[in-house]
């Protein structure tokens, strides 16, 4: 059994890769057809091989598996291995990450049905695919950077699909600029790892992790930190990151300008989930840390509220959904920190299902208007587009925490678990969850009631040509309104209130932190909790958001006007995403530029150039002017020197002996 299901995992994370190579070298020769049934093919065999795994392994409960492969390299006694580690959480996130991913491509195949690119674009998102997996399966830090990067490179290659859009390349440039500095406080932090256990794979490092604790590392004189501290805050880096927190978050709006069905994939299951999978696979270590683990609190309820704000005053649908993401990966952090690595790994599977069903209906409005993005020119769709309505309404509800809808389910569990955590930070994260309950329905509602409500706004050449789109892309939408709908209310007990979780052992809690302990206790059920939500605060508080956003939007618009006139100073704020990227602007890159001047002007024109070169050559000049006043071509001259040196020649030889 274990070698089956060893082989069926190695399948799993190749086929991706299979489909990637085969459309990316040989996409043009078999066409495009061909290139969309070999690719969706193969990553529909992937997630039946993950749907599998999660039942050998999550279900029926048999072991961990931990497989090396391969040696990668040796480097004296250290052997850098690709080798699997095949358990609850990773057969849990590879059903995500497959299943959305199945979904993306076969979406793909009428969004970029026009598009010249359509085979690479099938090519990169396979692989991208690929390296998710790696990520998700690897035992040890060095493959799982492996993966890191790998997703890194592909979503650069996918925001920057449509090269010849200058925001396009700008927009990977800056996600690519960015992530590599989160990706600088992983390696330091695996480097405090190596230098401390010598090894590099999990199971190792956790059950050494003695070598770790209780020890200081000096990082001036005269101050020292916790090294397990110092290594969680430095990996905690790598995952602000990718999973986009601030200050770290500037990359992901501009994203947006890859194409819708990238946007779904990065943003909801994939790339931004890889630094929260990151910190829940690494549990055993953070567990030790209540720095690190306030500071994730703290970052986390900072991102989840203050970025839900900025989604209120977008007008492009894709950055609306965008900064949604920003803030829903903040209640994720917030999970992290209050050490419910279940309830954060749970939100962030239904997050993956109503987010990318979001995206895939944002797109299917883009497809319909022609790639218009701007709300204030659709309106009035709903007629027009039925199905891909009602989708983004299942959606809506699921990201507003509406019961039955799954995202219900795990928002409230966090609110409740950091309301009941007792670590430093824990009440200022519990008020930024409950200001994000009204926030959330409050942004996505108004993108609702702009986009699909009211009088159209399309252009009048558009008139007449709106229509629903095809079956191709609805199927996607459908799909995964389904789990969007029922996800939460059948997972959440196997998920976190059972004997034994599908998460199980691999994630490690100590009994101080452990709240979902206590929340447990209190648990009856789904079906009781979702009677119950309307004695809850977050509930009211989400009922209240979409009602506003109706009063602002569809009942009294003009309130609007006045709020914005009122307030413009704020609207400035906001729409300038609170000087985050002026900031970067003026401080790194034109700081960074000015530096750059410093030192040519004054290292390289003055000192290597005007010493070095320039000086070289002017001494050379010097010499050869003076020694060139010796040539004055008089013969009596020469014989006079001949001899003079003569004569010192016959004292020295006389002197000597």
């Amino acid at each position: 059994m274990e070698k089956q299901l060893t082989l069926l995992s190695i399948a799993m994370v190749l086929l991706p890769l299979l489909g990637a190579i085969i459309a990316g070298l040989f996409g043009k020769l078999i066409g495009r057809r061909m290139t969309h049934c070999v690719t969706v093919s193969l990553v529909g065999m992937s997630f039946l091989l993950a749907c599998y795994l999660f039942k050998v392994i999550a279900i029926a409960g048999y072991p961990t598996l931990d497989v090396p492969f391969y040696t990668w390299a040796i480097s004296g006694a250290f052997h850098f291995d690709v080798a699997f580690l095949i358990d609850r959480l990773a057969v849990v996130m590879a059903v995500i990450v497959t299943f959305v991913s199945l979904m993306v491509h076969i979406y793909t195949i009428g969004y970029m049905a026009d598009d010249p690119g359509y085979q690479r674009f099938f090519s990169y998102v396979s692989l991208f695919t690929f390296a998710m997996l790696t990520l998700v399966f690897a035992d040890n830090f060095f493959l799982m950077f492996f993966g890191w990067e790998g997703v890194g490179l592909v979503s650069y290659l996918l925001i920057g699909f449509w090269f010849k859009r200058e925001s396009a390349v700008a927009g990977s440039l800056k996600a690519f600029l960015v992530n590599r500095v989160g990706d600088m406080g992983f390696i330091l932090g695996m480097a405090a790892v190596f230098t401390y256990c010598d090894n590099l794979n999990y199971q190792y490092v956790f059950s050494h992790l003695n070598l770790i604790l209780g020890q200081t590392i000096n990082i001036a004189p005269g101050f020292s930190v916790s090294l397990v501290t110092l290594t969680c805050l430095l990996l905690f880096i790598g995952a602000m990151g990718k999973s986009a927190q601030i200050p770290l978050h500037v990359w992901l709006p501009e994203s947006m300008e890859g194409p819708t069905p990238i946007s779904a994939l990065i943003h909801a299951a994939t790339m931004v989930t890889a630094g929260i999978y990151m910190v829940a696979r690494l549990s055993p270590l953070f567990e030790y840390s209540q720095v690190a683990l306030s500071v994730i609190l703290v970052l986390g309820a900072t991102t989840c509220l203050f970025m839900g704000i900025l989604a209120i005053f977008q007008q492009d649908i894709k950055r609306v959904i965008a900064y949604s993401t920003l803030s829903q990966l903040g209640y994720m952090a917030i999970a992290l920190g209050a050490s419910a690595y279940d309830a954060a790994i749970f939100h962030l599977m239904t997050h993956a299902f109503f987010k990318a069903l979001l995206f895939l209906a944002a797109g299917s409005v883009i497809i319909a208007l022609h790639h218009e993005q701007d709300m204030r020119k659709m309106g009035g769709l709903a007629t027009l587009m039925p199905i891909t309505y009602v989708t983004f309404v299942i959606g809506a509800l699921a990201l507003s925490a509406i019961p039955p809808f799954a995202g219900f389910y795990s928002k409230d569990v966090i609110i409740e678990a950091v309301h009941a955590a007792q670590l430093p930070g824990a009440g200022y994260a519990y008020f930024c969850a409950i200001a994000g309950a009204f926030i959330t329905p409050l942004y996505i509602f108004r993108a609702l009631f702009l986009t699909f409500h009211g009088k159209t706004r399309v252009e009048p050449a558009l008139n007449g040509h709106v229509k629903e789109s095809p079956w191709v892309v609805l199927l996607p939408l459908i799909g995964l309104a389904i789990p969007s709908l029922v996800a939460g209310e059948i997972l959440i007990g196997p998920m976190l209130f059972s004997q034994q979780t599908l998460l199980g052992n691999s994630i490690f809690v100590l009994p101080a932190h452990n709240v979902l302990l206590a929340l447990a206790k209190h648990f009856e059920g789904a079906k009781l909790m979702a009677l119950e939500a309307g004695t809850s605060l977050p509930f009211w508080l989400a009922i209240a958001g979409i009602a506003t956003a109706w009063f602002f939007n569809r009942g009294f618009p003009q309130y609007a006007d006045v709020l914005k006139k009122r307030f413009h100073w704020f609207c400035v704020v906001m729409q300038n995403n609170y000087g985050f990227d002026e900031f970067n602007q003026r401080v790194f890159v034109q700081g960074t530029l000015r530096l750059g001047r410093f030192f040519y002007q004054i290292s390289d024109l003055k000192f290597i150039d005007g010493i070095f070169v320039n000086g070289s050559g002017r001494l050379i000049r010097w010499l050869a002017n003076q020694s060139r006043g010796m040539q004055t071509g008089f013969l009596y001259h020469y014989t006079f020197v001949m001899i003079g040196g003569l004569a010192v020649l016959l004292f020295w030889l006389l002197v000597g002996f």
